[in-house]
C-alpha cells in the first residue's frame, strides 16, 4: 500500500480498558456480527497530498473578469441584488422576527437602523468594520384579552463568530435572556466546477449561500426553522472504539516518526471513522487498509488522541509498523515506536460526546489567554448535536457519502463546523396585554458582505447589508421603516431603499411589497 493521503495534525485524548500492541505484531479481534445499516464510504483516489490547506468556504471564492464583474454574473443583478453587486463573501440579510405560534390577531410595525459610528466593529480595530444594528418591533394587540406568544428571532452566522453577532434582546427596555438554537449548515457541497450538489463522488467543495434569494429557498417552507428547534439526533449505531495511548519514538533521530496501523476490511461491511490520524490509504486489490499518525513527541501543539471508530464488522487482526517519516514508504520502517491499544465496544453517540469533550479541551488549549473562544458562547452539547446532524447529511451515515467526506475523518468534521455558515434563532416568551403592545428591541452587529481585497474586483472596500421584509414571519407587519446613524465616515454607493445623505434623508419608508432591500457603502477611511 504505497498510495498515502496526509491529512492535516489535528487531534484529541482518551483513555479506557488496555489491550497490549507490540510494534509491527499482530493483534486478532473478535469478530462482530455485521450491521450495515448505512452505505459505506470508501476513498476512491490515492494520492499523495502534502499541503492540506483548504477553502472553507469554496463557493465564496467567485473569480471577477477585466471589468470587475463577478464571473457568472451580469454586474446588474445576481445574487438576488437587482442592480446591486454580487459579493465574494456573503453575510447573509437581516431577517425579521417571527412567532411561533399563529399570530393570535398580533399586528407588528419594524423600524431598523444601521449605525455607522467608526470603531463599532465586533473585534475593536480602529477600521470601520461592520455596523450596528438595531431591529425595533412593536407587537400590537386590540383584542380584549391578552396574547401570549413565543418569539423567535433569527440571525444568520456561524459558531467560531457567534460571541460577536449574537443578538441582545429587550421588551419594554428590560432585557430578556432568549434560549439560542441553531439550524443545520445552510449551505451545501458542489463540484470542481462549482456545481452545487452533485453526486456524491463529485462533492469535494464546500459553499455557502451567497444571495438573499437563497435563503429565501432555504427558510420559506418554514422546513429549516423546524429542524432547528428540533431536537438533536441521537446516533444509537453501535461502534468499535480502537484507542491509542503510551506512545514512544526515537524522536531524537527521526522528528517525524510515524506509526501506522493496517488491517484489512470489506469497504461494503466495515466503516471506519478516524479522529488525530495524519495519513489513510487503501490498496483496493489486496483490501488493505492503513492509517498513520506522528508519534506525539510532547513538543508539537498536537493533541495526544489517536482514536478509529469501527462501524459494521470488526477490523479483526492488524499489524503495528513505525516508519522514518508520514509517507509511511517502503525501506523506511524503524524499531522503537509503539504505543497501547484500547479496544472497547459502545454507540457512535457515545463516542462522538466523549470526542467532542476531547476536542473542546485541546481548542481551549490551543487559543491565546486574550482571543475569544468560540466554547465560551456554543454550548457543547449544539456543537455535538451540530456534528450528529451533519454526519447524517454527508457523510456514510446518510446512506450517499459525499466525496469530501468519504475517509471518515472526524477531525475535519469537528474543525469545519466551527465556521459552516447557519441560521441561528433566539426563542423567548412574550406576553401583549389586552388592548396594548410590547416592543422588542433586538441589538447585533452586523458583518458585511464584500469582495476579497486581493481580488481586484471594483467592490473591493465596499460593504454590503441586506435586509427583507417578511422571509420566515408569521407576523402582520403594517408599517416598516429603515434608518442610518452616524454616517459622517461612509458614502452610498447602491441602495435601493432612497436614503440621501446629502439632502439628509436618513430615515425612509419600506414598501410591504417589496420582499428584500439592500444597502451599499464605502467607508472614506477604506485604505
Amino acid at each position: 500500500m504505497r498510495a498515502e493521503r496526509l491529512f492535516r495534525i489535528l487531534g484529541l485524548v482518551d483513555d479506557d480498558l488496555i489491550e497490549e500492541a507490540e510494534p509491527a505484531s499482530s493483534a486478532a479481534a473478535p469478530e462482530r456480527r455485521a450491521r450495515p445499516r448505512h452505505a459505506l464510504a470508501a476513498a476512491a483516489c490515492l494520492v499523495l497530498i502534502c499541503g492540506l490547506g483548504f477553502c472553507l468556504h469554496a463557493g465564496r471564492g467567485w473569480m471577477n473578469g477585466a471589468d470587475g464583474t463577478p464571473s457568472g454574473s451580469s454586474g446588474a443583478g445576481g445574487g438576488g441584488h437587482g442592480e446591486g453587486a454580487v459579493f465574494m463573501s456573503y453575510a447573509g440579510p437581516v431577517l425579521p422576527l417571527t412567532i411561533q405560534e399563529p399570530a393570535a390577531g398580533l399586528t407588528a410595525e419594524r423600524a431598523l437602523t444601521w449605525d455607522f459610528t467608526a470603531g463599532i466593529n465586533a473585534g475593536g480595530e480602529p477600521r470601520q468594520w461592520g455596523a450596528r444594528v438595531t431591529d425595533s418591533y412593536v407587537l400590537l394587540n386590540p383584542a380584549a384579552e391578552d396574547v401570549a406568544v413565543t418569539a423567535l428571532y433569527p440571525f444568520t452566522g456561524n459558531f467560531d463568530g457567534l460571541a460577536d453577532i449574537c443578538p441582545t434582546v429587550t421588551a419594554d427596555g428590560q432585557e430578556i435572556r432568549a434560549e439560542l438554537y441553531a439550524g443545520p449548515f445552510s449551505g451545501g457541497l458542489q463540484d470542481m466546477e462549482g456545481n452545487r450538489d452533485p453526486a456524491g463522488e463529485d462533492a469535494w467543495n464546500l459553499y455557502d449561500l451567497n444571495s438573499w434569494e437563497d435563503y429565501q429557498t432555504l427558510l420559506e417552507s418554514g422546513a429549516y426553522q423546524a429542524q432547528a428547534l428540533a431536537d438533536y439526533p441521537v446516533l444509537d449505531i453501535p461502534v468499535t472504539v480502537y484507542q491509542f495511548t503510551d506512545f514512544a519514538a526515537p524522536h531524537e533521530e527521526y522528528q517525524a516518526a510515524t506509526q501506522a496501523i493496517t488491517f484489512t476490511a470489506d469497504e461494503t461491511a466495515t466503516q471506519v471513522l478516524s479522529y488525530g490520524f495524519n495519513g489513510y490509504g487503501r490498496n483496493r486489490e489486496t483490501g488493505a487498509v492503513q492509517y498513520s499518525y506522528f508519534v506525539p513527541d510532547g513538543v508539537t501543539r498536537e493533541p495526544e488522541t489517536k482514536v478509529l471508530l469501527v462501524l459494521g464488522e470488526d477490523i479483526g487482526a492488524y499489524t503495528l509498523q513505525g516508519y522514518e517519516n508520514g509517507g509511511c514508504e517502503d525501506g523506511e520502517e524503524i524499531d522503537g515506536v509503539s504505543c497501547i491499544v484500547t479496544r472497547r465496544e459502545t454507540t457512535l453517540d457515545e463516542a462522538l460526546t466523549h470526542l467532542c469533550q476531547e476536542y473542546w479541551r485541546f481548542y481551549n488549549q490551543s487559543r491565546a489567554a486574550d482571543q475569544t473562544n468560540v466554547f465560551d458562547t456554543v454550548p457543547l452539547e449544539m456543537y455535538r448535536g451540530a456534528i450528529a446532524e451533519f454526519m447524517l447529511q454527508y457523510t456514510a451515515l446518510s446512506g450517499a457519502p459525499r466525496q469530501r467526506y468519504s475517509d471518515g475523518r472526524l477531525d475535519d468534521i469537528f474543525q469545519e463546523a466551527l465556521f459552516l455558515e447557519r441560521v441561528f434563532y433566539l426563542r423567548f416568551p412574550l406576553t401583549v396585554p389586552a388592548g396594548g403592545s410590547v416592543t422588542v428591541d433586538c441589538s447585533l452587529w452586523k458583518e458585511p458582505s464584500y469582495d476579497f481585497y486581493c481580488s481586484g474586483s471594483d467592490n473591493v472596500g465596499l460593504q454590503g447589508y441586506d435586509l427583507v421584509t417578511r422571509l420566515g414571519s408569521t407576523l402582520t407587519f403594517t408599517r416598516q421603516t429603515a434608518a442610518l446613524a452616524n454616517t459622517g465616515g461612509i458614502e452610498i454607493v447602491r441602495q435601493n431603499l432612497g436614503f440621501d445623505l446629502t439632502a439628509g434623508v436618513t430615515t425612509v419608508e419600506l414598501d410591504l411589497t417589496e420582499a428584500h432591500y439592500y444597502l451599499e457603502v464605502r467607508i472614506q477611511e477604506f485604505p
